[in-house]
């Protein structure tokens, strides 16, 4: 199954952000619970983050990052959503 980077851009005190938070990580948990998620977490500074997404292709990847809190509440800002070729690990 293909692989996809998402890399979003936020302000770390933003509180409409902050409020949204825990339903994004619950989400995010979810996702990850289901296969859909590798892994996600924050850049250093808290300024972004970057989600890794497994989907079956772009538009499953979209539709993923489209029901996202975060996207939903327009609390972050969207830099890429990206195919990568994992390597190292070899795909299972």
């Amino acid at each position: 199954m293909p692989t996809y980077i998402r890399e979003i851009a936020m302000e770390p005190e933003d509180e409409r952000r902050l409020a949204v938070r825990p339903e994004h990580r619950e989400y995010v948990r979810g996702c990850f619970e289901r296969g859909e998620v590798r892994m996600s977490g924050p850049l250093a500074g808290d300024a972004g983050a970057v989600i890794v997404y497994e989907a079956a292709d772009e538009a499953a990847a979209r539709a993923l990052v489209d029901a996202d809190p975060y996207r939903r509440e327009g609390v972050v800002r969207e830099v890429s959503l990206r195919e990568w070729t994992v390597v190292v690990p070899a795909p299972g």
